[in-house]
């Protein structure tokens, strides 16, 4: 049986304290939604969590969706200043 995969089962494994498990369905609901702006928070905060300092000299590898993130946010930052 497929474990599901929701944003409620999410926070529920959060206020749980079960950070892995909450990371792993909020990457599986970001490869569906990539554009969902909580999504995308909550996987940054609890990469955050879950590895706080990676250790120097050796990056960890980004997904394209991780190097588009920080583009689109520039992007729109851009935009917004455009329009004021």
């Amino acid at each position: 049986m497929e474990r599901m995969t929701t944003k409620t089962l999410a926070e529920i494994y959060l206020q749980q304290g079960h950070l892995q498990e909450a990371y792993e369905i909020y990457k599986a609901l970001a490869e569906k939604d990539p554009f969902d702006a909580e999504i995308q928070e909550r996987l940054e905060e609890l990469r955050e969590k879950l590895d706080p300092s990676p250790p120097s000299g050796s990056p960890i590898p980004l997904s394209s969706e991780e190097k588009i993130r920080p583009l689109e946010k520039w992007l729109a930052n851009i935009r917004k200043r455009r329009l004021n």
